[in-house]
């Protein structure tokens, strides 16, 4: 059987994917997850801790993939940073209405005090993948690039794409009543663009 606070933590994160934050109270979720509020109370305090206590999960879940690929001795640093697209791709399209809230509350910046929670959970990963490129840099397999920047070019085609359907389909030709995210061609094709992307800036050819 689920851990009650598991069980708790995802129904809480399908509500704030479907309604928003603000949209979304502890009773709500409380009623969704068949709990009472005291145990939701107990476990969280507050609808704030609640949602800290997700993107900690979440990205606790992610970092555990994140570690996995890093220790693959049999990797090399491309084949690394390729299984980190795909599973990265992958993770944020099939969660993509959650994904779009947490950077919604990073560029708002209405609560400070979870801002810095969502930061300071979501930065011990990118120091993984920084790693990744740091010793491929090291062992001569990639060239001597920006690591920082590198690392934003590779999130931020793939937040470029899912913060606005309307846009992505704009930018990609779509009819408005098409929905990329759902589309396995179109996830694979960001992969692969990623991949290559990758390839021309980081390998030493």
């Amino acid at each position: 059987m689920k851990d009650k606070r598991i069980h708790i933590i995802e129904t809480a994160m399908d509500l704030f994917a479907g309604k928003g934050y603000e949209g979304t109270s502890i009773r709500d979720i409380a009623e969704k997850a068949s709990v009472n509020l005291a145990m939701v109370s107990y476990y969280f305090g507050s609808k704030d801790k609640l949602f800290e206590n997700i993107v900690e999960y979440k990205s606790s879940v992610t970092r555990g993939i994140l570690d996995e690929i890093l220790k693959n001795n049999k990797l090399s640093a491309i084949e690394k940073i390729y299984a980190i697209i795909d599973s990265y791709v992958e993770k944020l399209f099939t969660h993509r209405s959650f994904h779009r809230l947490i950077y919604q509350e990073l560029i708002l910046n209405q609560r400070e005090e979870l801002q810095n929670s969502i930061v300071n959970n979501l930065a011990p990963n990118s120091v993984i993948i920084k790693r990744i490129i740091e010793t491929g840099i090291k062992n001569g397999e990639f060239k001597k690039v920006d690591v920082e920047l590198t690392l934003a070019s590779l999130m931020g085609t793939v937040n470029q794409v899912l913060l606005s359907r309307k846009f992505c389909n704009k930018i990609m030709n779509k009819d408005d009543d098409y929905v990329p995210y759902d589309d396995i061609k179109f996830r694979k094709r960001v992969r692969n663009h990623l991949k290559q992307l990758m390839d021309a800036h980081l390998l030493n050819k």
